[in-house]
């Protein structure tokens, strides 16, 4: 059984699509029908005639991807499908062979048939899977550090932290989106060091430094509200927020932002914030959105934005518990 990596678009703007149809897809709008693609050497012919301007390195690595999407993937294979919409990855198990769907739209018509099995917040994946995931590639097979053996351990509730020194893979040589990897990087980090009332701490923090005064409920039961925040000197000036906050690794539902909605009025607050560290089930998103106008949602990635944004307005203290500093590197692609 292998896992393998299908992105769903450079934005994820298939993913939903994938998702709902239970399916994976892949771009390439321009090819067609590519059930008759009985070799690698057919699909290099039918890559020649559609893209003639392209290097021969870009169909080279095209004609990689494609051929893996439509015949290295088996049935029984693993899916990982990374998620842009939220700081998820969605795992599936493929149900069938390669399909091209004249039903869907023209970015999504190269397919093959998964069950979603589960999705998985990023945080709860070990640092070098979530480097082999960073691949730019949309296709690619997973295997180093024994990775699909420690998913598969994953996804049945046991530990996947363990390494080896396998070498065979073939996800190894891909350039890797370093920027998404930082982010990773830095979101273990605080997992491990701003646990419970400390996340509520560092995010009290990222409000002191868009301009907010702060009151941090003590650590114990805190009737629903863990912050609360006004602007002016004295924190009296509106907008005044009422912040709940969650440091689970799993995704809450719609229950909790219910209850936020409810003891707002209590603490004199216009606005909610909610900052769930594992994110959302799809209730709670579904809910947000009617509350559009009241309450805003935090997650991993919106925390880790806040931090590279307001980072020189940190307290020290923070600074100093949370070392980061800005690199610039090049920004590579591979076709």
């Amino acid at each position: 059984m292998a896992l393998w990596l299908v992105r769903a678009g450079s934005f994820g703007e298939s993913e939903e699509l994938a998702l709902t149809k239970n399916i994976a897809v892949i771009g390439w709008e321009e090819l067609p029908d590519l059930s008759g693609i009985n070799s690698r050497e057919d699909l290099w012919e039918l890559l020649e005639q559609i893209y003639p301007n392209n290097k021969k390195k870009t169909l080279q690595n095209w004609q990689t991807q494609i051929w893996g999407f439509i015949n290295g993937i088996q049935k029984g294979d693993l899916i990982a499908l990374p998620l842009k919409s939220r700081p998820m990855i969605a795992f599936g198990r493929v149900q069938g062979s390669y399909q091209y769907r004249e039903d869907l739209p023209p970015e999504a018509k190269h397919t093959r048939s998964v069950e979603w099995i589960t999705e998985l917040p990023r945080g709860a994946i070990a640092q070098d899977i979530l480097y082999s995931l960073g691949a730019f590639l949309t296709v690619c097979r997973i295997q180093r550090n024994n990775a699909e053996e420690r998913i598969i351990s994953l996804l049945e509730g046991r530990s996947n932290s363990m390494l080896t020194n396998s070498e065979e893979s073939n996800d190894a040589e891909a350039i890797v989106d370093l920027e998404e990897y930082s982010r990773d990087q830095i979101r273990s980090y605080i997992s491990k060091n701003f646990k419970g009332h400390e996340l509520t701490r560092l995010v009290a923090a990222i409000l002191q430094a868009q301009g907010y005064q702060v009151k941090v409920s003590p650590e114990g039961p805190d009737g629903g509200i863990d912050i609360i925040a006004g602007k002016g000197p004295l924190g009296f000036d509106p907008p005044r927020l009422a912040v709940q906050v969650k440091s689970s690794e799993l995704p809450v539902d719609v229950k909790v932002l219910r209850e936020l909605q409810g003891v707002m009025k209590n603490f004199g607050a216009e606005q909610g914030l909610f900052v769930s560290w594992g994110g959302y089930k799809k209730s709670v998103l579904n809910e947000a959105a009617r509350l559009y106008f009241e309450i805003r949602l935090w997650e991993s990635d919106d925390i880790i934005q806040m931090l590279q944004k307001y980072y020189d307005q940190l307290p020290e203290e923070i600074k100093t518990e949370l070392p980061m500093k800005r690199v610039w590197t090049l920004v590579l692609s591979e076709e």
